[in-house]
């Protein structure tokens, strides 16, 4: 308990002692007094004691308020922590299930590897067989090439054969003009006539005619012979001219015309084999030669036109035409619309064929109400490539 402060006797409350003040009550007033001045001493040890208790108290209320927020800090802290503990332990359930899948992870792994290695010894033996089937194709490659190649020459010879009238014609021409020329000479020399402008004039003459039948005679022989197959820059136009040339007598006796319409100069330039090339144009004069047989209006007109990058080639013919349903097949080897025995059906499919290895197309159709139109179209050479000719030596 907090003793209550007792007021101080003032001096005026006590009795002032004369000397006629008996020594008791004296001795009493002396005594209150004491007893007075012990009781302040006392309350002023209480007042210090209370306000000492005061501050201890206000002490404890401040501890307490930090005991409560430490308390509190306290029960965040053990929140935290059990839900650290928690999260720690779906931490390591996670990680026994990662665990767990890392496992079957290596087990799938070391299956996959045993399948790879399995699949690696198959593909080795696939490889194997796939490379003998590589070469084994390459060589019946190989042979079709060399077969196709026998098949091209005989063809060719089969032609030379069909021209033998034509080619006979042919030489028949400078070999008569040659025994005029000589024979002129003779007869001046018999004739004792001193003319040597003449007789230089006769001599020139039959060697112009020499030379006429030596261009032909090489001509047929170059056509003729089996070579390598080579692909150059080469113009359309003397090409085309050159299978005109072989045809010509042929296409005469039977009063067929041809007309030329392939622009100015040697025409555009293709990258091909001028031998092939020449069999091509040959074996579509042959098949529009045999079709002009029974045609009262008998005409081939060959035309030349060029896009940006292609060549295309026209041969139009006024003959029969193609019969109906029968354009599909007009390339298969050994199809053929003509009588038994007027043709082996090849020279159109090696037509074909030549002109796939050029990397160019061939199509047919009708021309108009009568006869028939093959269709060439030839990449155009580039300007680099004819620069690389040897017979040019510059772009044409």
């Amino acid at each position: 308990m907090i003793a209550q402060a007792v007021p101080a006797a003032s001096p005026d409350a006590s009795c002032d002692m004369g000397p006629s003040t008996p020594p008791d009550l004296r001795r009493e007033n002396a005594e209150l007094r004491l007893q007075i001045k012990e009781l302040e001493q006392r309350l002023h040890k209480r007042d210090e004691q209370r306000r000492a208790l005061l501050h201890i108290m206000g002490e404890l209320n401040k501890s307490n308020k930090r005991l409560a927020d430490q308390r509190k800090a306290m029960l965040h802290i053990l929140t935290d922590h059990e839900q650290d503990r928690r999260s720690l332990g779906r931490q390591k359930e996670n990680l026994n299930n990662s665990r767990r899948a890392l496992l079957h992870i290596l087990q799938d792994v070391h299956q996959t590897n045993i399948r790879l290695g399995n699949s690696r010894t198959a593909m080795i033996h696939i490889m194997g067989d796939l490379r003998k089937t590589t070469e084994d194709i390459q060589h019946r490659e190989q042979e079709l090439r060399e077969k196709q190649e026998q098949l091209i020459q005989a063809a060719k010879l089969a032609t030379l054969g069909e021209l033998t009238t034509g080619v006979a014609h042919e030489l028949n021409n400078p070999l008569n003009n040659i025994g005029l020329f000589l024979g002129n000479v003779i007869d001046m020399l018999e004739m004792k006539i001193d003319d040597t402008a003449a007789v230089l004039r006769e001599l020139r003459g039959a060697m112009q005619q020499v030379g006429k039948a030596t261009e032909i005679i090489s001509h047929l022989r170059t056509f003729g012979r089996a070579a390598h197959v080579t692909q150059e820059p080469l113009p359309i136009k003397p090409v085309v001219l050159r299978a005109i040339s072989l045809m010509q007598e042929q296409l005469r006796l039977r009063q067929i015309q041809v007309e030329l319409n392939l622009g100015p100069g040697d025409g555009p330039w293709v990258v091909g084999n001028a031998i092939r090339l020449e069999q091509v144009f040959i074996n579509l004069l042959t098949n529009a030669r045999d079709a002009l047989n029974q045609s009262p209006r008998k005409l081939i007109h060959i035309s030349c036109t060029c896009s940006k990058s292609t060549l295309r080639l026209r041969f139009r013919d006024t003959g029969c035409g193609i019969p109906k349903g029968k354009e599909e097949r007009i390339f298969d080897p050994f199809f053929t619309t003509k009588e038994v025995g007027s043709g082996t059906g090849l020279g159109l499919s090696i037509t074909y064929g030549i002109i796939s290895d050029l990397e160019g197309t061939i199509s047919v159709s009708k021309n108009g109400g009568d006869g028939a139109e093959f269709v060439i179209e030839l990449p155009l050479a580039t300007t680099d490539e004819k620069a690389d000719d040897p017979r040019t030596g510059e772009p044409t």
